[in-house]
């Protein structure tokens, strides 16, 4: 048996969820999330502990016993605490600042680069280059934080662009003049 698969998920007091069929609800004052359950496990609940369970002991659900458990035990957390991405600006000019729903980045393009909230995802930012990406969903709020490091992503030579706090850029050596 799956060692994460088997282990029981408390559900805190201020969270409800319902299961109906193959997709399971989870809701609370920071937001709902929803989450489809493959069909080789079953996921039951009882006394605000959620259990995954295989149908049957093939590959496949052995395989699949410990995602859904993994991915459940992600949305409690992320209703009860929260998800957070801390991103950081380094480049000389390079700076961020909030005006609104939305942040403004000018990273070295013509033009400054604009990037929206969306509704479940919230945006700060910390002086002039520290932006932090919160949500209720895990995959959301990693999702939002590539696609803002894609806007500009480190380079190796100076290593300007947009990082992940505690990301290594691996430096390189430039050219060696003759």
């Amino acid at each position: 048996m799956s060692r994460l698969g088997k282990m029981p998920i408390t559900i805190p007091k201020n969270v409800t969820v319902t299961i109906e069929g193959n997709v399971v609800r989870a809701k609370s004052s920071k937001g709902e999330l929803t989450e489809r359950i493959p069909a080789e496990v079953e996921v039951e609940l009882s006394d605000n502990v959620l259990t995954v369970k295989r149908k049957n002991d093939d590959k496949r659900s052995r395989a699949m016993h410990g995602l859904p458990r993994a991915l459940l035990a992600n949305m409690i957390k992320g209703l009860t605490e929260g998800f957070t991405k801390t991103l950081e600006v380094v480049g000389v000019g390079y700076r961020v600042q909030k005006s609104g729903n939305k942040i403004v980045l000018n990273v070295g393009y013509s033009h400054p680069v604009e990037v929206f909230e969306t509704n479940s995802i919230k945006l700060e930012v910390e002086g002039t280059n520290i932006i932090k990406v919160s949500g209720p969903s895990k995959q959301a709020v990693g999702q939002f934080a590539a696609n803002i490091r894609s806007i500009r992503p480190p380079e190796p030579y100076k290593g300007k662009g947009i990082r992940y706090q505690d990301e290594v850029v691996l430096r390189k050596v430039g050219k060696t003049g003759m």
